[in-house]
Order: structure tokens, then C-alpha cells, then sequence
């Protein structure tokens, strides 16, 4: 459909059925048109999408005409709310209002940047290391993602010197934050947004990216509030951490004095993240408990801890990591080793325990 066609139709849907509600809107049509015209022949790079112009200049002709307002489809006055200079709550994950999280996701969300795809067809399909300063999430749809990762504010000057290697960047606004767009010589975008509330947020694209596909994608992303962030994510990445551990260790035996309630600072994280979080916290108590009885010449427990062990060949939580991570192999490397008696020094790095 041409742009003189769009407007077209865009007029005929604020006047259904030609009820001359509107009254003569030629003039007004072809000065709309002519603005329109002019503003896709001045915009740069980095200028405000045309879709969007559509919506504002449109949104303005309704307000001069106000019999308008009566007959303006519900979807048009929905999505001119979501372009407007408002909180930046996207309408597509506003249902989040009436779910419940726990305080830590609370917390930890709260103090990230909440930055979304305000665009259907755009979902989570990765979320690791969440914390309050510290996170990587990563939207896909179709052939293309787009990874969003946030660091303190103080790493902002080594990211943007590694950056400035490939050239210097373009001045960008996402959600009117003020932010560089940099291309590597593979292709692929990385924006890197000024600090503020002492993160740093650095977006980078894999797939088959256009500078124009990237141009649409920002000017789409909306900064929401905790609540409305997390309602985004999919249902296995928020559900309860006793909920979500209880089906990880349905098939795994735990050493004594394993800690449930410890498995909270876990938080929110794809599966494959919160298993290696919670077979790590498995294998480290394992560990601790063969070395206890070493120690004191508890046969039998040294037994046990070590059974334990090599039956991790056979949980389902790692076998199911095995298809896409290298997670399960350091596990049963370190896990074999109980096995013959022996094990690195290094375990506590490798596994990660405290």
C-alpha cells in the first residue's frame, strides 16, 4: 500500500461509512499528506519512523475536528497512548497490574532498566545473571534478536572505547534516552545508552539486521515499571522459587542440610540458568558432605555422598540442560571425580560454590 493509500484508508476509518461526521476533509487530506511527504524526505537515519508520524499527525486533525472523538476506533485511541509522551506502560503487558511477584523478583526488577519491545511478536526467550545491576535478556521474533545487557554505570567507558574500535557512532534516543549506535564490520548493531540510575545498557542485534529494521525496533522500546517488566516474561521464569525447584529436584537427591529457602536469591532467570543455579547449590552440598566424612571416617557417608553423585548422570535437569548448554559436563566432570575419590581444588570455582 502506497503512503497516499494509507492515509487514505486512515482517514476513511476516522469517518466510517462516508457519515460526514468529518465534514470536507480534502483539504485537510492533502495538507496531511504533503507533511507527511515532507517529513519522510528530511528524516535521517535516526529520525522518528513514518508509522509513527502517520498516528501524530492524524491524532492532530482529530483534535481540530472534536465530533471526531466519538467515532475514533478504541485500537487507533490505545495505540496513540502508547505513542505519546505518557508513563512509557505499554498496553500490550498491561495486564501485569493483577499478578503477584516475590519481593526479590520486586526488588530486582525494580532496579533494572525495564526496558521492553512494545511491538507484537516480540518475546523473552533468555534471561541469566538478573540482579539489581547486573542482567543480560534477549528478545527474538522471527530470524531476529535483540540482546539488551546492563552493567553498572561505571563500565560505560570501557564499553564505549571497545565500541569506538569498529567507528564512531550515531546519536540515537531509545524511549528518550539519549544513546550510540555502532556497526561491526560482521554487520551486526550494538547501542550503547548513556548511564542513568547507575546502570549502563548495552543492546546488540544477531540475525538479518537492517540499519532500518533497527531504526523501527528502538523507537518501539518503552521503559515500564517492575511490575509490568516481569509481567512480560514467560510463566517458568517468575513462577514461585519453591514451585519452579520442586519440579527441578523432583528425580535429584539432596545432601543434609540442604537450604530451600537459599534457592530464593536465585530470583528470576530462564530455566536453563535457574538449573545450573540449583544443581550447583546440589553438588556443592555433596561435596561438602563427602569431604565431612572423609574427614571424620565416615565410610558410609562418603558412600552416599558419592552414589549421589553419579546418579547425576541421570537427572532430568541436566540431561535437559545437555541439549543446548556445556552446564552438565562440568557437572559430571567434577561429579566423576567424587566417584574415584578424588577432586580438584578448583571445584569451588567450577561449580560455584560459596
Amino acid at each position: 500500500m502506497t503512503t497516499e493509500e494509507r492515509v487514505d484508508q486512515m482517514v476513511r476509518d476516522a469517518d466510517p461509512g462516508g457519515l460526514g461526521v468529518v465534514g470536507d476533509l480534502a483539504g485537510v487530506r492533502q495538507a496531511l499528506l504533503e507533511d507527511i511527504m515532507s517529513e519522510s524526505l528530511v528524516r535521517g537515519a535516526v529520525g522518528t519512523p513514518r508509522r509513527r508520524l502517520w498516528v501524530r499527525r492524524l491524532a492532530g486533525v482529530v483534535t481540530a475536528a472534536a465530533v471526531l472523538v466519538s467515532v475514533v476506533p478504541v485500537s487507533m485511541a490505545v495505540r496513540g497512548q502508547a505513542e505519546g509522551d505518557g508513563d512509557g506502560v505499554s498496553p500490550i503487558v498491561s495486564a501485569g497490574a493483577g499478578m503477584v511477584f516475590s519481593p526479590l523478583a520486586m526488588e530486582a526488577a525494580d532496579r533494572s532498566p525495564r526496558l521492553l519491545i512494545d511491538e507484537a511478536g516480540w518475546t523473552v526467550v533468555a534471561l541469566s545473571e538478573f540482579s539489581g545491576n547486573m542482567g543480560v535478556v534477549r528478545f527474538r521474533r522471527g530470524g531476529r534478536e535483540l540482546e539488551m545487557n546492563w552493567y553498572p554505570a561505571y563500565a560505560y567507558t570501557d564499553r564505549y572505547a571497545g565500541q569506538r574500535d569498529v567507528g564512531p557512532g550515531q546519536s540515537v534516543r531509545v524511549d528518550g534516552w539519549p544513546a550510540d549506535v555502532f556497526q561491526s564490520f560482521g554487520g551486526d548493531f550494538t547501542v550503547l545508552l548513556r548511564p542513568r540510575d547507575n546502570l549502563v545498557v548495552e543492546m546488540k542485534t544477531s540475525g538479518n539486521w537492517s540499519r532500518k529494521d533497527l531504526d523501527w525496533v528502538l523507537a518501539d522500546i518503552v521503559r515500564v515499571d517492575a511490575r509490568t517488566w516481569l509481567a512480560v516474561l514467560p510463566a517458568e521464569m517468575v513462577m514461585p522459587v519453591r514451585e519452579r525447584a520442586a519440579r527441578v529436584l523432583a528425580d535429584v537427591p539432596l545432601p543434609p542440610g540442604f537450604d530451600m529457602a537459599a534457592l530464593e536469591e536465585i530470583g528470576v532467570s530462564d530455566l536453563y540458568q535457574f538449573g545450573v543455579g540449583v544443581t550447583s547449590r546440589v553438588g556443592c552440598g555433596w561435596i561438602a558432605e563427602w569431604q565431612r566424612a572423609r574427614a571424620v571416617g565416615d565410610e558410609a557417608g562418603v558412600r552416599r555422598a558419592a552414589d549421589a553423585l553419579r546418579s547425576s548422570h541421570g537427572w532430568r535437569v541436566l540431561r535437559d540442560m545437555d541439549k543446548t548448554g556445556d552446564w552438565p559436563e562440568v557437572f559430571w566432570e567434577y561429579a566423576d571425580e567424587i566417584t574415584a575419590g578424588t577432586v580438584r581444588a578448583g571445584y569451588v570455582e567450577g561449580l560455584g560454590c560459596a
